[in-house]
């Protein structure tokens, strides 16, 4: 509990059932819940604290050789797409890990478009490419990003069914992209700090998003209505008009944001290197609506999910948190290896870890 004495405590297997579900005990303090082959509830009364541990469904081993920095799944869940410090990006079948496609790259982050067909990344080689998801090879490079930037791409974002891209990078920029003339359409945003990650969503009708200093351009498609946030490494929250490119919000955390999401066009999430989870409404940043706090480890990933959302952090921990369960599910295995990155379709949720291995988790029975 914060500002109190870490509790602890163990747990104990007795033996197994006639269908093969652990007994298990836990010591005094600590009471265990439903147990399954897969889940342990387990709380502790005295704090009002409940969590479910979950066992992945399956794991994949063998899609790298070694720390594997992002994944994706693709919208109908029929395929997966990661990038690894082997130097290689694989797409491969999300039932099976099977491997369809294999590239190289420096590849640090990628995303699905909404068909699923096609791949957006970017990374430390200052570049952001479109590639097929069933074919070997780039089919189009949007930019050397060297030439604008001289710093690799952290993050990027799709507006709406992809027509425009968006990027951000170490030297501070936000860049809106035009995918079918590979150019850039214009600076979202230039921080003079840089810029970790990056989400775009609709935002709330009360929101003054700011007027364009001149008409967008008639390549510029689905950016009216839209915010775009920037996690910066200043330790800065900001929210910028996509189409007027003017600032909407500016709210400062406790230490560098590295990542950030919309749970809704109301409210939005974002996550620091010192632990920090905050839930912020865009319509009043003045002060967060809470702070969670489960470690000190950096937080890498968010992702809405349901009603509510998936962290990842450095230490290994993995968890979710949903409006309608009064515990934490938290994902287990990774240990103490950072869970890089978080993706989900329907029931079933995927994790990319620093030990080289994707897991995948089954939600169906909780």
């Amino acid at each position: 509990p914060p500002g109190k004495p870490t509790l602890y405590g163990s747990v104990t297997r007795r033996g197994l059932s006639s269908d093969g579900v652990p007994d298990i005990v836990a010591s005094e303090g600590f009471v265990v819940g439903e147990v399954t082959k897969k889940s342990i509830l387990i709380s502790c009364p005295h704090e009002y604290v409940s969590t479910k541990f979950l066992a992945p469904y399956t794991s994949f081993c063998r899609i790298h050789q070694k720390s594997i920095t992002c994944l994706d799944i693709s919208s109908g869940g029929g395929l997966g797409v990661s990038t690894s410090t082997d130097g290689t990006m694989k797409i491969w079948q999300a039932a099976n890990g099977e491997i369809r496609v294999r590239t190289s790259g420096l590849d640090v982050f990628l995303l699905f478009f909404p068909s699923g067909l096609v791949v957006l990344s970017g990374g430390m080689d200052a570049q952001l490419k479109i590639c097929s998801a069933w074919e070997i090879g780039c089919f189009l490079c949007l930019y050397e990003h060297s030439r604008w930037f001289h710093a690799g791409v952290l993050d990027t974002a799709i507006v709406d069914r992809g027509r425009n891209v968006l990027s951000c990078s170490r030297d501070g920029t936000a860049r809106l992209w035009d995918c079918g003339k590979s150019a850039c359409l214009g600076v979202i945003a230039d921080c003079g700090s840089p810029v970790n990650g990056i989400a775009v969503g609709t935002a709330d009708n009360s929101l003054n998003l700011g007027t364009p200093e001149k008409p967008p351009s008639e390549r510029e498609v689905g950016t009216e209505g839209k915010i775009l946030l920037l996690a910066r490494e200043d330790k800065k929250l900001q929210g910028v008009g996509l189409q007027s490119r003017q600032p909407v919000f500016l709210f400062i955390g406790s230490d560098a944001f590295n990542c950030c999401t919309f749970l809704s066009s109301t409210y939005i999430l974002a996550g620091t290197q010192d632990g920090n989870i905050y839930q912020l409404d865009v319509r009043n940043t003045n002060a967060p609506i809470q702070v969670i706090h489960r470690s000190g480890a950096p937080v890498l990933s968010l992702l809405p999910y349901r009603d509510g959302f998936i962290a990842s952090q450095g230490d290994g921990t993995c968890f979710i948190v949903q409006q309608d369960l009064d515990y934490v599910l938290d994902l287990t295995e990774a240990d103490c290896d950072p869970v890089y990155k978080v993706a989900s379709w329907e029931k079933e949720i995927y994790t990319c870890c620093r030990d080289g291995i994707v897991r995948r988790y089954q939600l169906s029975d909780l």
